[in-house]
């Protein structure tokens, strides 16, 4: 199960227990719509409370990231698990957004707004 919010600065996505296409496919949408009426999307991705991952849904992470890396500003992603740090690594491949790892949301919330201004534009 997915949770999207539009926060002033950043979209907040938590994952709660499986994480499946269904769920990927909401938070591309979410992510295109606010790429396409409010520019660069800065996010916070929190993965403590997801337990697994369907083959689908990561596999059609890495062809939409390859496909609209480039509407990403920054990603935070919570979790202090080895796997989702390995693959948030991979990622960087496909993106020149800045990918930040943490272990606390509040910590990633406050690196998303210290780099963040209100109209998604990353001050000078």
């Amino acid at each position: 199960m997915i949770s999207i919010s539009h926060e002033n600065d950043y979209i907040q996505t938590v994952v709660f227990g499986e994480f499946t296409l269904q769920d990927y496919r909401e938070f591309e949408q979410a992510v295109l719509y606010q790429s396409e009426f409010h520019g660069p999307v800065a996010l916070l991705f929190d993965l403590h409370e997801m337990l697994s991952y369907t083959l689908d849904m990561a596999l059609e992470e890495i062809k939409f990231v390859r496909e609209h890396g480039q509407i990403f500003q920054r990603v935070a992603v919570v979790s202090s698990d080895q796997w989702v740090t390995w693959s948030a690594w991979i990622s960087r491949l496909f993106t020149d957004a800045e990918i930040g790892m943490f272990t606390e949301s509040d910590d990633a919330k406050t690196w998303l707004m210290e780099e963040t201004d209100l109209n998604g534009a990353t001050p000078a």
